[in-house]
């Protein structure tokens, strides 16, 4: 089982920590950055939708927890992040091994 878990980690520290997956997860953090001040410094006359943000730059994956009642809908956000990132830093991953291997480079 420890074989299986340390692979489990070595694979989400792969996906996770990449050019792209970072870039992502700044974009993500930038925006909630946005949308804290907004909330926090900025007087509205009505309600402010700076907070939609969050949801539309995680999206799919965190439409899915707008249904859930009070502050489990917020959770969406981390969990679409995070899997947002995932499927970026697989496929960074993929591509950047599939150019590795096209353009000849070996170790020779």
């Amino acid at each position: 089982m420890d074989a299986d878990q340390r692979s489990f980690t070595a694979t989400v520290r792969h996906c996770l920590f990449n050019p792209a997956a970072v870039g992502y997860l700044t974009v993500v953090a930038a925006v909630l950055v946005w949308v804290g001040a907004d909330l926090l410094f900025v007087e509205h006359q009505d309600a402010s939708f700076a907070g939609v943000w969050a949801f539309v730059v995680t999206a799919p994956t965190s439409w899915l927890f707008l249904v859930l009642p009070g502050p489990l809908m917020w959770i969406g956000i981390v969990v679409g992040a995070l899997v947002q990132a995932a499927v970026l830093g697989a496929a960074y991953r993929r591509l950047s091994a599939r150019l590795h291997h096209h353009t000849g480079v070996s170790g020779a």
